[in-house]
């Protein structure tokens, strides 16, 4: 009887194919558009740091000449009243990132504390704070700024209070619903269990698990903030004369643009890159924080 062959030749097992390395392209897209965001952000705001140490001009300086071309002594030119427009760009950058922080700072001081409180509130409570927030969310921004800078005076500190006032209700409803959603999970019954008090609950587990996406929405408020100080500035409610606004230039160069487009393009410009480069910052932010959102979008 012929016995079975146990030395039988087993074929290899042929190799696994590679596969694309997803994850490295994902990081290192998140690390460009962060780089990116970073870059035209940061050149602006180091523009607005220079600002508060060296000026080219006096804001109030006039003896550029009305309207002189670029050259000169005159970077830019200057504008119909002879002040120099690098000059007011640099002070305008400096006042929109100011508006910026500033605004930032007041959403998320009376958002996060607003919001927190709602996330504990229970029955009807909770129904009128969410309604509460909800009309306050369907009113415009940039018509409760108005409103809140009229019932006081045009200055950059009414502007920045009214904007962060306007803000501060989106900020509260993400916050409730973030606060709301990390309390019911496990191991904040379990803190309660063991005697945790609730001020250290707040501090300690609930805090540190809605930053991420709290920093992500707070730094696109701050691109909303500026475009809202701009449309406050433009329209003659934001930082008074002599201080030169980006969207008070864009006002002020609107008669004289076909002969002077340089007053209208460069601050409009400037703008439009530093929305950019905060939206990228806010975008990188996302994807660094919560890498499971870049791989849901691809």
């Amino acid at each position: 009887m012929n016995q079975p062959t146990t030395d039988m030749a087993v074929p290899p097992r042929p190799p696994a194919p590679d596969l694309p390395s997803a994850p490295r392209k994902t990081s290192a897209k998140r690390s460009y558009t962060l780089v990116v965001g970073c870059v035209l952000a940061g050149l602006i705001a180091l523009m607005a740091l220079v600002s508060f140490f060296w000026l080219p001009y006096a804001t109030d300086d006039t003896s550029g000449g009305r309207l002189a071309s670029p050259g000169g002594g005159h970077l830019l030119g200057t504008d119909k009243l002879g002040r120099d427009l690098f000059t007011q760009l640099m002070t305008g950058s400096r006042i929109a990132v100011e508006a910026g922080l500033g605004s930032v700072a007041v959403a998320a001081t009376v958002g996060v504390t607003l919001g927190v409180l709602a996330a504990f509130a229970q029955g009807w409570l909770d129904d009128t704070l969410s309604a509460f927030l909800d009309i306050l969310i369907a009113f415009p921004t940039l018509l409760l700024a108005m409103l809140i800078v009229a019932a006081r005076s045009a200055t950059l500190s009414s502007a920045i209070l009214a904007i962060g006032l306007a803000q501060s209700a989106v900020v509260a409803r993400l916050v409730r619903i973030l606060v709301k959603r990390v309390l019911a999970q496990d191991f904040i019954t379990a803190a309660r269990t063991s005697g945790t008090s609730w001020p250290r609950i707040v501090t300690g587990h609930v805090l540190p698990n809605i930053w991420p996406t709290l920093v992500v929405n707070l730094a696109l408020q701050f691109g909303l903030a500026i475009l809202a100080e701009a449309s406050l500035s433009y329209l003659g409610l934001g930082a008074p004369p002599p201080n030169a606004s980006w969207g008070r230039m864009l006002q002020e160069a609107q008669a004289t643009f076909t002969t002077a487009p340089a007053g209208a393009l460069a601050p409009g410009i400037l703008l439009v890159l530093l929305v950019i480069g905060v939206n990228l910052i806010a975008d990188g932010l996302r994807d660094t924080l919560d890498p499971t959102a870049s791989r849901r979008r691809t």
